[in-house]
């Protein structure tokens, strides 16, 4: 009796969404990745693709960047950038998602700016530099938010180890 063969994540054929589709009729590469949980579309782009891709979506209507936030698979793996869009507008009642994703080699974290298409980019993206270190060039103020300006390393990496101490200087 042969064995039968069942898809792994690995090996699993993931079905594009409409927005992936849009994207490629388009002339926008990106890979169609599985939805999430609560079955939003979730395309992986380029970094070099993002800022195209990011004006060709907000055009297409995806006015609103819900969230933007970063991730880390693990020491030596990729960090991840993701943006989560939105298209809102006034007779709708079950607005359309979509998750973009960006996969970043952990020895250059780079990735362009959002701020000049959705501005709500702006303290988002920096929260993201200041736990994980990813760059955002172009970002009109890219500097620590949460951390102290003097604060070495990046908090949430996986590999991250934290300090025996750290002394705060001029608090009061």
């Amino acid at each position: 009796m042969p064995e039968e063969l069942t898809p792994t994540p690995e090996t699993a054929v993931v079905e594009a969404g409409p927005v992936s589709r849009w994207l490629s009729e388009n002339g926008f590469e990106n890979t169609a990745l599985e939805r999430d949980h609560l079955g939003v579309e979730i395309v992986q782009v380029d970094r070099e693709v993002l800022l195209p891709i990011a004006a060709a979506l907000f055009a297409y209507g995806f006015n609103y960047l819900q969230c933007q936030g970063g991730y880390d698979l693990g020491p030596g793996q990729d960090l991840v950038s993701f943006y989560h869009l939105t298209k809102v507008s006034d007779d709708a009642s079950q607005p359309q998602e979509v998750r973009v994703k960006v996969f970043l080699p952990r020895h250059d974290p780079k990735v362009p700016s959002v701020f000049w298409i959705w501005k709500g980019a702006d303290w988002q993206e920096r929260e993201t530099f200041d736990m994980y270190g990813i760059q955002f060039e172009g970002h009109p103020n890219l500097k620590r938010i949460l951390m102290p300006e003097d604060w070495v390393g990046w908090p949430l990496r996986k590999d991250y180890i934290s300090p025996d101490f750290y002394e705060l200087q001029d608090a009061y």
